[in-house]
C-alpha cells in the first residue's frame, strides 16, 4: 500500500484499506453493486405499482389519470426501468441461489453467471416491452 498511516499509540505503520481506486472492476463486483442499486430502486417502484392500484380501485376516472401519466414518454422510461431492476434482481436472487446450494464459486463460473445475469436480464426485459408494445 502506498499510503499508510500510524496506529493510534503503537508508532507502527499500518496500511489503509484499498479503495475503489485501486481495485479495477470485476464483473461480479460490478454485478454485486448493481443487484443492491437494483432493490433500491424496486422500492420505489413498488410504490408506483401500490399507487397505480390504489388509483384502479379508486374509480375510472383516477385510473385513466395514472395510467395517462404512465403512458407519458418519462412514465414509460420508469417503467422500463423498473422492468430491468426487477429482472436484473431476479436474476442476481437467482445466481445468488445457486451459491447458496455452494456451487459456482470457481473464478470461471463466478464470471459466467455475473456476465448471464447482466444478458438474461437485459433480453427478459426487451423480450417484456416487445411483447407489450408490440402484442
Amino acid at each position: 500500500m502506498a499510503d499508510a498511516r500510524t496506529a493510534r499509540g503503537s508508532g507502527q505503520a499500518r496500511p489503509l484499506s484499498p479503495h475503489l481506486q485501486i481495485y479495477s472492476p470485476l464483473v461480479n463486483m460490478v454485478m454485486s453493486i448493481l443487484h443492491r442499486i437494483t432493490g433500491a430502486a424496486l422500492y420505489f417502484g413498488s410504490l408506483l405499482l401500490a399507487w397505480w392500484l390504489i388509483a384502479a380501485a379508486s374509480g375510472p376516472d383516477y385510473f385513466n389519470y395514472v395510467n395517462g401519466l404512465f403512458g407519458t414518454l418519462l412514465g414509460r422510461i420508469v417503467l422500463f426501468g423498473y422492468t430491468f431492476a426487477l429482472m436484473h434482481h431476479m436474476m442476481g436472487g437467482i445466481r445468488h441461489f445457486i451459491w447458496d446450494t455452494g456451487r459456482g464459486y470457481d473464478l470461471k463460473t463466478v464470471d459466467l453467471l455475473s456476465w448471464g445475469s447482466i444478458v438474461a436480464s437485459l433480453a427478459l426485459t426487451l423480450a417484456i416491452w416487445a411483447v407489450v408494445l408490440l402484442g
